[in-house]
Protein backbone atom coordinates (compact mmCIF):
# COMPACT_ATOMS: atom_id res chain seq x y z
CA UNK A 1 0.00 0.00 0.00
CA UNK A 2 2.84 2.47 1.07
CA UNK A 3 4.61 1.36 -2.20
CA UNK A 4 1.73 1.82 -4.21
CA UNK A 5 1.24 5.45 -2.81
CA UNK A 6 4.81 6.40 -3.43
CA UNK A 7 4.81 5.77 -6.97
CA UNK A 8 1.42 7.84 -7.31
CA UNK A 9 2.65 10.35 -5.80
CA UNK A 10 5.74 10.61 -8.20
CA UNK A 11 3.82 9.70 -10.95
CA UNK A 12 2.15 13.07 -10.19
CA UNK A 13 5.47 14.83 -9.66
CA UNK A 14 6.42 14.13 -12.90
CA UNK A 15 3.02 14.82 -14.58
CA UNK A 16 2.86 18.02 -12.95
CA UNK A 17 6.94 18.66 -13.95
CA UNK A 18 6.05 17.82 -17.98
CA UNK A 19 3.61 19.94 -18.19
CA UNK A 20 5.16 23.06 -16.37
CA UNK A 21 7.78 22.35 -19.31
CA UNK A 22 5.14 21.56 -22.26
CA UNK A 23 3.92 24.84 -21.67
CA UNK A 24 6.94 26.69 -23.02
CA UNK A 25 8.27 23.24 -25.10
CA UNK A 26 10.96 24.51 -26.93
CA UNK A 27 14.13 22.15 -27.94
CA UNK A 28 16.97 22.41 -30.21
CA UNK A 29 20.22 21.49 -30.28
CA UNK A 30 21.64 24.96 -29.78
CA UNK A 31 19.43 26.30 -27.33
CA UNK A 32 19.57 22.93 -25.26
CA UNK A 33 23.52 23.73 -25.73
CA UNK A 34 23.40 26.95 -24.33
CA UNK A 35 21.06 26.28 -21.60
CA UNK A 36 23.98 23.81 -19.82
CA UNK A 37 26.44 26.53 -20.12
CA UNK A 38 25.41 29.49 -19.70
CA UNK A 39 27.47 32.17 -19.23
CA UNK A 40 28.15 36.26 -19.75
CA UNK A 41 29.19 36.07 -23.40
CA UNK A 42 26.89 35.15 -26.73
CA UNK A 43 25.98 31.86 -26.56
CA UNK A 44 24.99 31.54 -29.47
CA UNK A 45 23.38 32.91 -33.17
CA UNK A 46 20.64 31.44 -35.33
CA UNK A 47 19.61 33.46 -38.50
CA UNK A 48 16.36 32.76 -39.60
CA UNK A 49 15.72 33.69 -43.56
CA UNK A 50 12.34 34.28 -45.32
CA UNK A 51 11.10 36.59 -48.20
CA UNK A 52 8.56 38.53 -45.22
CA UNK A 53 11.58 39.18 -42.79
CA UNK A 54 14.55 37.91 -41.73
CA UNK A 55 15.62 37.24 -38.13
CA UNK A 56 18.88 36.94 -36.09
CA UNK A 57 18.55 35.46 -32.65
CA UNK A 58 21.51 36.54 -30.40
CA UNK A 59 21.35 33.96 -27.15
CA UNK A 60 23.36 35.39 -24.29
CA UNK A 61 24.13 34.04 -20.65
CA UNK A 62 23.15 37.66 -19.31
CA UNK A 63 21.40 40.89 -20.19
CA UNK A 64 23.58 42.77 -22.14
CA UNK A 65 23.41 46.89 -22.97
CA UNK A 66 23.13 47.50 -26.76
CA UNK A 67 22.72 50.02 -29.26
CA UNK A 68 21.53 50.14 -32.63
CA UNK A 69 21.82 52.64 -35.97
CA UNK A 70 21.17 52.59 -39.49
CA UNK A 71 23.55 53.73 -41.99
CA UNK A 72 22.75 54.81 -45.40
CA UNK A 73 24.44 53.95 -49.38
CA UNK A 74 24.95 51.39 -48.65
CA UNK A 75 22.04 50.32 -46.27
CA UNK A 76 23.53 48.43 -42.75
CA UNK A 77 22.68 47.95 -39.29
CA UNK A 78 25.04 48.78 -37.04
CA UNK A 79 24.44 47.23 -33.35
CA UNK A 80 26.78 47.67 -30.71
CA UNK A 81 26.89 44.99 -27.41
CA UNK A 82 28.69 46.37 -24.66
CA UNK A 83 30.15 44.20 -21.41
CA UNK A 84 31.17 41.11 -23.74
CA UNK A 85 33.82 40.71 -25.40
CA UNK A 86 34.40 38.50 -29.14
CA UNK A 87 34.37 34.94 -29.09
CA UNK A 88 34.33 32.01 -31.54
CA UNK A 89 30.60 32.20 -32.25
CA UNK A 90 30.39 35.97 -32.83
CA UNK A 91 34.18 34.98 -35.00
CA UNK A 92 31.74 33.02 -37.04
CA UNK A 93 28.79 35.15 -38.05
CA UNK A 94 29.93 35.43 -41.64
CA UNK A 95 29.35 31.98 -42.27
CA UNK A 96 25.69 31.80 -40.66
CA UNK A 97 24.20 34.22 -43.76
CA UNK A 98 23.29 31.99 -46.32
CA UNK A 99 23.90 33.54 -50.20
CA UNK A 100 20.16 33.17 -51.08
CA UNK A 101 18.69 35.31 -47.82
CA UNK A 102 16.40 37.95 -48.87
CA UNK A 103 17.28 40.74 -47.03
CA UNK A 104 20.57 39.83 -45.16
CA UNK A 105 23.98 40.68 -47.70
CA UNK A 106 26.50 40.15 -44.59
CA UNK A 107 26.76 40.04 -41.22
CA UNK A 108 30.05 40.18 -39.20
CA UNK A 109 31.59 41.04 -36.05
CA UNK A 110 34.24 43.01 -34.60
CA UNK A 111 35.91 44.54 -31.28
CA UNK A 112 34.85 48.39 -31.41
CA UNK A 113 36.55 48.89 -28.16
CA UNK A 114 37.63 47.40 -24.80
CA UNK A 115 34.38 45.72 -23.73
CA UNK A 116 31.97 46.34 -26.47
CA UNK A 117 31.47 44.26 -29.80
CA UNK A 118 30.04 45.71 -32.87
CA UNK A 119 27.92 43.65 -35.13
CA UNK A 120 27.15 44.96 -39.02
CA UNK A 121 24.43 43.97 -40.83
CA UNK A 122 24.87 44.68 -44.71
CA UNK A 123 21.39 44.61 -46.06
CA UNK A 124 20.61 44.08 -49.61
CA UNK A 125 18.35 47.01 -49.61
CA UNK A 126 16.01 49.34 -47.30
CA UNK A 127 15.16 48.25 -44.22
CA UNK A 128 12.79 48.63 -41.28
CA UNK A 129 14.47 47.00 -38.64
CA UNK A 130 13.16 45.84 -34.97
CA UNK A 131 15.86 45.54 -32.06
CA UNK A 132 14.26 44.24 -28.84
CA UNK A 133 15.27 41.80 -25.73
CA UNK A 134 13.50 38.47 -24.76
CA UNK A 135 13.92 37.07 -21.07
CA UNK A 136 14.78 33.58 -20.95
CA UNK A 137 12.32 31.09 -21.52
CA UNK A 138 11.99 27.17 -21.75
CA UNK A 139 15.45 25.90 -22.93
CA UNK A 140 16.61 29.44 -24.21
CA UNK A 141 18.70 32.12 -22.29
CA UNK A 142 18.61 35.86 -22.90
CA UNK A 143 17.68 36.51 -26.47
CA UNK A 144 18.64 39.73 -28.42
CA UNK A 145 16.66 39.48 -31.58
CA UNK A 146 17.12 41.67 -34.69
CA UNK A 147 14.21 41.61 -37.35
CA UNK A 148 15.27 43.26 -41.03
CA UNK A 149 11.89 43.65 -41.99
CA UNK A 150 12.14 45.15 -45.86
CA UNK A 151 10.50 48.51 -46.58
CA UNK A 152 8.61 47.52 -49.25
CA UNK A 153 7.75 43.58 -48.07
CA UNK A 154 5.97 41.62 -50.54
CA UNK A 155 1.97 42.06 -50.71
CA UNK A 156 -0.04 38.75 -49.92
CA UNK A 157 -2.38 40.05 -52.03
CA UNK A 158 -0.30 40.77 -55.35
CA UNK A 159 1.21 37.21 -54.54
CA UNK A 160 -1.88 35.36 -54.92
CA UNK A 161 -2.60 37.17 -57.78
CA UNK A 162 0.66 36.65 -59.48
CA UNK A 163 0.50 32.54 -58.14
CA UNK A 164 -3.13 32.07 -59.55
CA UNK A 165 -4.66 34.12 -61.83
CA UNK A 166 -8.51 33.87 -61.84
CA UNK A 167 -10.24 31.90 -64.89
CA UNK A 168 -12.21 34.10 -67.04
CA UNK A 169 -15.64 33.17 -66.94
CA UNK A 170 -18.54 34.19 -69.60
CA UNK A 171 -21.93 33.06 -67.79
CA UNK A 172 -25.28 33.98 -67.59
CA UNK A 173 -27.13 35.47 -64.68
CA UNK A 174 -28.62 31.77 -64.06
CA UNK A 175 -27.28 28.33 -62.42
CA UNK A 176 -25.88 26.04 -64.63
CA UNK A 177 -27.27 22.57 -64.59
CA UNK A 178 -24.35 19.87 -64.56
CA UNK A 179 -24.95 18.62 -68.09
CA UNK A 180 -25.12 22.51 -69.71
CA UNK A 181 -21.45 23.45 -67.40
CA UNK A 182 -18.53 24.34 -69.65
CA UNK A 183 -14.99 23.43 -68.23
CA UNK A 184 -14.31 27.22 -67.50
CA UNK A 185 -17.61 28.03 -65.94
CA UNK A 186 -17.64 27.76 -62.34
CA UNK A 187 -21.23 26.20 -61.04
CA UNK A 188 -23.21 26.04 -58.31
CA UNK A 189 -21.97 23.54 -55.16
CA UNK A 190 -25.08 21.28 -54.34
CA UNK A 191 -25.03 18.64 -51.27
CA UNK A 192 -26.13 15.80 -53.28
CA UNK A 193 -22.77 16.01 -55.33
CA UNK A 194 -19.49 14.39 -54.70
CA UNK A 195 -17.18 16.72 -54.14
CA UNK A 196 -14.60 14.19 -52.75
CA UNK A 197 -14.43 12.26 -56.02
CA UNK A 198 -10.97 13.45 -57.49
CA UNK A 199 -11.99 13.56 -61.03
CA UNK A 200 -14.28 16.05 -60.19
CA UNK A 201 -13.28 19.65 -59.45
CA UNK A 202 -14.98 21.52 -56.86
CA UNK A 203 -18.10 23.90 -57.69
CA UNK A 204 -18.99 27.19 -56.50
CA UNK A 205 -21.21 29.67 -56.69
CA UNK A 206 -21.72 31.48 -59.97
CA UNK A 207 -20.77 35.26 -60.74
CA UNK A 208 -22.15 37.73 -62.99
CA UNK A 209 -19.43 38.53 -65.51
CA UNK A 210 -18.71 41.02 -68.35
CA UNK A 211 -17.83 39.97 -71.95
CA UNK A 212 -13.68 40.16 -73.17
CA UNK A 213 -14.62 42.78 -75.64
CA UNK A 214 -15.88 45.55 -73.02
CA UNK A 215 -12.24 45.90 -71.41
CA UNK A 216 -13.99 46.31 -68.05
CA UNK A 217 -13.29 44.25 -65.52
CA UNK A 218 -13.69 40.26 -65.59
CA UNK A 219 -14.81 38.73 -62.11
CA UNK A 220 -14.27 35.25 -60.85
CA UNK A 221 -14.79 33.63 -58.05
CA UNK A 222 -12.20 31.89 -56.19
CA UNK A 223 -12.38 30.05 -53.29
CA UNK A 224 -9.18 31.05 -50.79
CA UNK A 225 -7.85 29.28 -47.73
CA UNK A 226 -5.31 30.00 -45.56
CA UNK A 227 -2.92 27.26 -44.06
CA UNK A 228 -1.12 28.09 -41.05
CA UNK A 229 1.93 25.12 -40.83
CA UNK A 230 2.05 25.83 -36.71
CA UNK A 231 4.88 27.04 -35.05
CA UNK A 232 8.35 27.83 -37.18
CA UNK A 233 12.03 29.56 -36.28
CA UNK A 234 12.90 29.95 -32.80
CA UNK A 235 9.35 28.02 -31.77
CA UNK A 236 9.58 24.36 -32.99
CA UNK A 237 6.99 23.06 -31.45
CA UNK A 238 6.56 19.63 -29.56
CA UNK A 239 9.59 17.14 -30.28
CA UNK A 240 8.97 14.04 -30.52
CA UNK A 241 11.10 11.17 -29.49
CA UNK A 242 12.96 10.55 -32.05
CA UNK A 243 14.34 14.27 -32.58
CA UNK A 244 11.32 15.59 -35.42
CA UNK A 245 10.47 19.07 -34.80
CA UNK A 246 6.75 19.93 -35.15
CA UNK A 247 7.19 23.02 -36.97
CA UNK A 248 8.83 20.44 -39.92
CA UNK A 249 5.90 17.84 -39.90
CA UNK A 250 3.35 20.82 -40.09
CA UNK A 251 4.87 22.67 -42.83
CA UNK A 252 5.52 19.25 -44.92
CA UNK A 253 1.62 18.44 -44.52
CA UNK A 254 0.43 21.98 -45.33
CA UNK A 255 2.56 22.32 -48.36
CA UNK A 256 1.12 19.00 -49.44
CA UNK A 257 -2.69 20.14 -48.76
CA UNK A 258 -1.89 23.44 -50.58
CA UNK A 259 -0.46 21.19 -53.97
CA UNK A 260 -3.69 19.78 -53.81
CA UNK A 261 -6.00 22.94 -53.43
CA UNK A 262 -4.33 24.49 -56.11
CA UNK A 263 -5.04 21.67 -58.52
CA UNK A 264 -8.52 22.53 -58.53
CA UNK A 265 -9.57 24.97 -60.90
CA UNK A 266 -11.20 27.52 -59.03
CA UNK A 267 -9.46 27.37 -55.36
CA UNK A 268 -6.21 28.98 -54.44
CA UNK A 269 -4.16 28.60 -50.90
CA UNK A 270 -2.07 30.71 -48.96
CA UNK A 271 0.85 29.40 -46.73
CA UNK A 272 1.29 31.86 -43.68
CA UNK A 273 4.90 30.55 -44.10
CA UNK A 274 6.87 28.25 -46.54
CA UNK A 275 9.77 28.06 -44.96
CA UNK A 276 11.11 27.98 -41.43
CA UNK A 277 10.46 31.45 -39.70
CA UNK A 278 8.08 32.58 -37.26
CA UNK A 279 5.03 33.98 -37.69
CA UNK A 280 3.47 35.76 -34.43
CA UNK A 281 0.02 34.43 -33.63
CA UNK A 282 -1.88 37.82 -34.49
CA UNK A 283 -0.08 38.36 -37.83
CA UNK A 284 -1.24 34.93 -39.04
CA UNK A 285 -4.66 36.03 -38.64
CA UNK A 286 -3.99 39.31 -39.93
CA UNK A 287 -2.68 37.59 -43.02
CA UNK A 288 -5.81 35.77 -43.81
CA UNK A 289 -8.11 38.54 -43.44
CA UNK A 290 -5.68 40.85 -45.94
CA UNK A 291 -6.43 38.11 -48.25
CA UNK A 292 -10.31 37.43 -47.78
CA UNK A 293 -9.74 34.53 -46.89
CA UNK A 294 -12.74 31.76 -47.33
CA UNK A 295 -11.16 29.42 -44.29
CA UNK A 296 -8.23 29.51 -41.75
CA UNK A 297 -6.66 25.75 -41.73
CA UNK A 298 -4.11 25.99 -38.74
CA UNK A 299 -2.27 22.42 -38.78
CA UNK A 300 -0.45 21.12 -35.45
CA UNK A 301 1.26 17.88 -34.54
CA UNK A 302 0.96 17.69 -30.49
CA UNK A 303 2.98 16.61 -27.76
CA UNK A 304 1.18 14.94 -24.08
CA UNK A 305 2.46 13.51 -21.15
CA UNK A 306 2.34 10.01 -22.14
CA UNK A 307 4.04 8.55 -24.79
CA UNK A 308 1.06 6.36 -25.35
CA UNK A 309 -1.37 9.26 -25.95
CA UNK A 310 -2.46 9.12 -30.17
CA UNK A 311 -5.09 9.64 -32.39
CA UNK A 312 -6.26 13.34 -34.62
CA UNK A 313 -8.55 15.98 -33.31
CA UNK A 314 -9.62 19.04 -34.58
CA UNK A 315 -10.57 22.09 -32.53
CA UNK A 316 -12.05 25.86 -32.89
CA UNK A 317 -12.64 28.28 -30.98
CA UNK A 318 -14.71 28.93 -27.68
CA UNK A 319 -16.62 31.67 -26.83
CA UNK A 320 -17.70 30.75 -23.61
CA UNK A 321 -14.75 28.19 -22.10
CA UNK A 322 -12.94 24.78 -23.18
CA UNK A 323 -15.11 22.05 -23.73
CA UNK A 324 -12.35 20.20 -21.87
CA UNK A 325 -9.45 19.93 -19.84
CA UNK A 326 -7.12 18.82 -22.52
CA UNK A 327 -8.72 21.45 -24.64
CA UNK A 328 -7.69 23.96 -22.24
CA UNK A 329 -4.00 22.81 -21.75
CA UNK A 330 -3.74 22.56 -25.57
CA UNK A 331 -4.88 26.13 -26.17
CA UNK A 332 -2.48 27.40 -23.29
CA UNK A 333 0.33 25.61 -24.77
CA UNK A 334 -0.04 27.01 -28.38
CA UNK A 335 -0.88 30.44 -26.94
CA UNK A 336 2.41 30.34 -25.20
CA UNK A 337 3.99 30.03 -29.05
CA UNK A 338 4.59 33.98 -29.05
CA UNK A 339 6.64 33.40 -25.58
CA UNK A 340 9.44 30.96 -27.71
CA UNK A 341 9.20 32.63 -30.88
CA UNK A 342 9.54 35.90 -29.62
CA UNK A 343 7.39 38.99 -30.14
CA UNK A 344 8.19 42.58 -30.03
CA UNK A 345 5.67 43.50 -27.33
CA UNK A 346 6.73 47.30 -28.07
CA UNK A 347 4.34 47.24 -31.61
CA UNK A 348 0.96 46.78 -31.15
CA UNK A 349 -1.93 46.82 -33.62
CA UNK A 350 -5.22 48.53 -31.42
CA UNK A 351 -7.28 47.27 -34.49
CA UNK A 352 -6.17 43.80 -34.63
CA UNK A 353 -5.63 43.79 -30.83
CA UNK A 354 -9.70 44.58 -30.77
CA UNK A 355 -10.21 42.09 -33.16
CA UNK A 356 -8.45 39.48 -31.20
CA UNK A 357 -10.49 39.81 -28.52
CA UNK A 358 -13.90 40.29 -30.64
CA UNK A 359 -16.41 37.25 -29.16
CA UNK A 360 -19.14 38.26 -31.19
CA UNK A 361 -18.45 35.91 -34.03
CA UNK A 362 -20.99 33.29 -33.19
CA UNK A 363 -22.09 32.42 -36.48
CA UNK A 364 -18.20 32.18 -37.39
CA UNK A 365 -17.92 29.63 -34.92
CA UNK A 366 -21.27 28.04 -36.11
CA UNK A 367 -19.69 27.74 -39.82
CA UNK A 368 -16.03 26.66 -38.52
CA UNK A 369 -18.00 23.38 -36.30
CA UNK A 370 -19.40 22.68 -39.67
CA UNK A 371 -15.83 23.01 -41.36
CA UNK A 372 -14.65 21.06 -38.42
CA UNK A 373 -16.92 18.05 -38.53
CA UNK A 374 -16.23 17.67 -42.23
CA UNK A 375 -12.42 17.27 -41.84
CA UNK A 376 -12.97 14.90 -38.44
CA UNK A 377 -15.13 12.69 -40.62
CA UNK A 378 -12.16 12.02 -43.17
CA UNK A 379 -9.31 12.08 -40.39
CA UNK A 380 -11.07 8.73 -38.86
CA UNK A 381 -10.78 7.33 -42.38
CA UNK A 382 -6.71 7.42 -41.87
CA UNK A 383 -6.19 7.47 -38.27
CA UNK A 384 -7.45 6.83 -34.51
CA UNK A 385 -9.97 9.60 -33.71
CA UNK A 386 -8.44 11.04 -30.19
CA UNK A 387 -11.83 12.52 -29.49
CA UNK A 388 -15.05 11.68 -31.83
CA UNK A 389 -16.19 15.37 -31.83
CA UNK A 390 -15.03 18.94 -32.63
CA UNK A 391 -13.54 20.44 -29.77
CA UNK A 392 -13.65 24.03 -28.40
CA UNK A 393 -10.98 26.29 -26.58
CA UNK A 394 -9.83 29.97 -26.79
CA UNK A 395 -7.13 29.49 -29.53
CA UNK A 396 -5.74 32.81 -30.37
CA UNK A 397 -4.74 31.60 -33.55
CA UNK A 398 -8.46 31.24 -34.92
CA UNK A 399 -9.71 34.34 -33.58
CA UNK A 400 -10.48 36.17 -37.33
CA UNK A 401 -14.07 36.82 -36.34
CA UNK A 402 -14.99 36.85 -39.90
CA UNK A 403 -13.58 33.56 -41.46
CA UNK A 404 -14.38 30.09 -40.28
CA UNK A 405 -11.40 28.97 -38.52
CA UNK A 406 -10.22 25.06 -37.45
CA UNK A 407 -6.98 23.83 -35.91
CA UNK A 408 -6.02 20.63 -37.15
CA UNK A 409 -4.02 18.14 -35.02
CA UNK A 410 -2.78 15.36 -37.41
CA UNK A 411 -1.40 13.49 -34.27
CA UNK A 412 1.01 13.03 -31.29
CA UNK A 413 4.65 13.34 -32.57
CA UNK A 414 4.90 12.35 -28.66
CA UNK A 415 3.77 9.29 -29.35
CA UNK A 416 6.78 6.92 -31.62
CA UNK A 417 4.32 5.29 -34.10
CA UNK A 418 2.33 8.41 -35.05
CA UNK A 419 5.70 9.93 -35.19
CA UNK A 420 7.35 7.21 -37.11
CA UNK A 421 4.25 8.10 -39.38
CA UNK A 422 4.35 11.69 -39.25
CA UNK A 423 7.61 11.77 -41.05
CA UNK A 424 6.30 9.04 -43.82
CA UNK A 425 5.91 11.21 -47.18
CA UNK A 426 2.90 8.42 -47.72
CA UNK A 427 1.07 9.37 -44.92
CA UNK A 428 1.63 12.81 -44.99
CA UNK A 429 -0.12 13.05 -48.38
CA UNK A 430 -3.20 10.60 -46.74
CA UNK A 431 -3.52 13.71 -43.97
CA UNK A 432 -3.23 16.16 -46.89
CA UNK A 433 -5.68 14.42 -48.89
CA UNK A 434 -8.30 13.76 -45.33
CA UNK A 435 -8.16 17.67 -44.78
CA UNK A 436 -8.85 18.10 -48.37
CA UNK A 437 -11.45 16.15 -48.95
CA UNK A 438 -12.96 17.28 -45.68
CA UNK A 439 -12.88 21.10 -46.71
CA UNK A 440 -15.11 20.01 -50.17
CA UNK A 441 -17.18 18.40 -48.35
CA UNK A 442 -17.45 21.57 -46.12
CA UNK A 443 -17.89 23.86 -49.36
CA UNK A 444 -20.84 21.11 -51.00
CA UNK A 445 -23.38 22.34 -48.43
CA UNK A 446 -22.11 25.66 -47.32
CA UNK A 447 -21.15 27.53 -50.53
CA UNK A 448 -19.29 30.62 -50.45
CA UNK A 449 -20.27 33.51 -50.12
CA UNK A 450 -19.41 36.60 -52.87
CA UNK A 451 -17.25 38.64 -51.23
CA UNK A 452 -13.54 36.99 -51.90
CA UNK A 453 -13.57 37.94 -55.74
CA UNK A 454 -10.51 38.82 -57.72
CA UNK A 455 -10.94 41.78 -60.46
CA UNK A 456 -8.91 42.12 -63.13
CA UNK A 457 -8.68 43.74 -66.69
CA UNK A 458 -8.87 41.68 -69.72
Amino acid sequence: MYENSNERLAGRRRLIKFTGASLLLTVNPLASQAAANRGPGVLAVRIWPAADYTRVAIEHGAPLKYTYFMVKNPERLVVDLEGIELNSVLETLANKVAADDPNIRLLRAGRYKPGIVRLVMDLKGEANPQVFELQPVGAYGHRLVLDVYPLNPPDPLLSLIDGKEPRAAVVENRVSSKSEARPEVPTEAKAEAKPEAKSEPLQVAEQKAVSRRSGRPVVDRLVTITLDPGHGGEDPGAVGSGGSFEKNVTLAVAKRLRAKIESEPNMRAVLTRDSDFFVPLHARVQKARRIQSDLFVSIHADAFVRPDANGSSVFVLSESGASSSAARYLAQKENAADLIGGVNIDVKDPVLARTLLDLSQTATISDSLKLGKAVLGELGGINRLHKATVEQAGFAVLKAPDIPSILVETAFISNPEEEKRLNDDAYQDKMAEAIFSGIKKYFAKNPPLAKSTLARLD
